[in-house]
């Protein structure tokens, strides 16, 4: 089997990575010249743990190839992926499909035969159905079915989450029953490898595929800010936030998942789902709230942390040294979307700090995005040199193994605000730093 996979970002490379080491022979088209020379020389333009070996082990076996030309890769493939970009559309927040429709037309103009459509990129409700009417509109006799397969990856644990995912969601035109039981036969076929494990293939019809993927990270979404709101809570009275987060999340209903407290979520998903959903449910006159509300919640919430920072030095950082270690909106990726540190970062400069910091694998990513003053350190420990103020940002794992002594030795004014609660209070305190942290006594 063959297949082709619209897009060399960060779903379509891991996508067709894996699909590859399922021993399908995958054409992955990306038209970013500097993208693709880099996937074709087998350097990964991205950073996720494990994919540079799984592109390179399937690229010489031959299985993954990359290239730019749509019509020799969709030309016999049995499925075509269109994994392509969806930012939010400046002003309202809904999603731009812009790439999705070029690629849908590009996709009807090379098939040469029966294949399966099939959207990774997440998409509002309705776009598989117009990805249909842009095909049969441009190649009235197209032989093809359409299908929506949300992905459902988080940076970091990709791979391993592709490769065994607690479920599999497929739409397809339940309009449409012999067409759609063609099309689900392939995509069968296609995931056959999962067959073993104990994935759920759940097939549905593509309304309620396109929306899942939008209502999942919400919802997920919905439990960071609330865990955040029970942290400030936590620290009026005294709770701790993390025994309270345990005793949630022992309750299967609940789930221990996403109940960690921090300075708001970030990344590719999260913020441009949320206001995403919010955006459908505006255009279907059916009102969400809660999601709303969700997306206001943790923008205040990273708008805040400046001021905390502000007051552990006294209320002011003007003149002061600020260390931060991590910068990326998670451990384990390069990505910089949507970080918190960004308008951290940015209202400490503009009140006066100086800023020094470090993240293992972000600083490149994060130059363009953050104040021009910033300095950037070669490693954790320089961060604290001499800074006032240590604020983590980030929860690496390698930040977790600093020694408080040798922190407290290095800085200036022994205070550390710790955003992600990876330290240990009493060892802080006990080496003389000034600790706080989030819903933490």
């Amino acid at each position: 089997m063959r297949i082709a996979m619209i897009g060399g970002g960060y779903v379509g490379l891991v996508s067709g990575a894996c699909f590859a080491e399922f021993g399908i022979n995958v054409s992955v088209v990306e038209t970013n010249p500097t993208r693709l020379s880099a996937l074709r020389e087998g350097r990964i333009p991205i950073y996720e743990p494990g994919l540079d070996a799984l592109v390179a082990s399937n690229s010489q076996a031959g299985r993954l190839t990359f290239g730019d030309d749509i019509a020799q890769a969709v030309a016999g493939a049995a499925a075509v992926f269109i994994a392509v970009g969806t930012p939010p559309r400046n002003g309202d927040g809904a999603a731009d499909l812009q790439y999705v429709h070029a690629a849908a037309r590009q996709i009807a103009e090379a098939l040469t035969g029966y294949a399966v459509i099939v959207t990774k990129s997440t998409v509002p409700v309705g776009t598989s159905r117009r990805i249909a009417e842009i095909i049969r509109r441009t190649r009235p006799e197209a032989d093809f079915d359409v299908a929506s397969n949300p992905e459902f990856l988080r940076e970091g644990s990709a791979i391993g989450d592709f490769m065994r995912p607690d479920r599999v969601i497929i739409g397809l035109d339940q309009k449409r029953p012999e067409r759609a039981a063609q099309a689900e036969a392939v995509l069968r076929q296609v995931y056959r490898p999962l067959a073993s494990s104990e994935a759920t293939l759940l097939f549905t019809g593509l309304e309620t595929a396109e929306l899942t993927k939008y209502a999942s990270n919400s919802f997920l979404a919905m439990k960071i800010s609330f865990i955040n709101e029970m942290a400030d809570l936590c620290e009026k009275l005294g709770a701790d936030v993390h025994e309270l987060a345990r005793g949630m999340g022992l309750d299967t209903r609940i789930g221990r998942d996403f109940l960690q407290p921090g300075p708001g979520y970030g990344g590719s998903c999260f913020p441009k789902d949320t206001l995403a959903l919010s955006r459908i449910a505006q255009e279907a006159h059916s009102a969400s709230r809660l999601v709303e509300t969700t997306v206001q919640v943790n923008e205040a919430r990273k708008a805040g942390m400046a001021g905390r920072i502000a007051s552990a030095c006294g209320g002011s950082v003007a003149g002061k040294t600020v260390g931060v270690l991590g910068l990326t909106f998670k451990p384990e990726t390069d990505d910089m979307r949507e970080s918190a540190s960004i308008p951290i970062l940015h209202r400490l400069a503009e009140a006066g700090a100086t800023i020094r910091a470090f993240d293992p694998v972000g600083m490149d990513a994060a130059k363009p995005l953050l104040p021009e003053g910033v300095v950037y350190c070669a490693d954790a420990l320089e961060v604290a040199d001499q800074a006032d103020v240590l604020v983590v940002l980030t929860e690496w794992n390698i930040f977790r193994a600093l020694s408080p002594n040798e922190i407290a030795k290095r800085m200036r004014s022994g205070v550390v605000v710790d955003l992600r609660n990876i330290f240990d209070p009493q060892a802080m305190r006990a080496a003389g730093l000034t600790y706080q942290s989030v819903g933490r006594p």
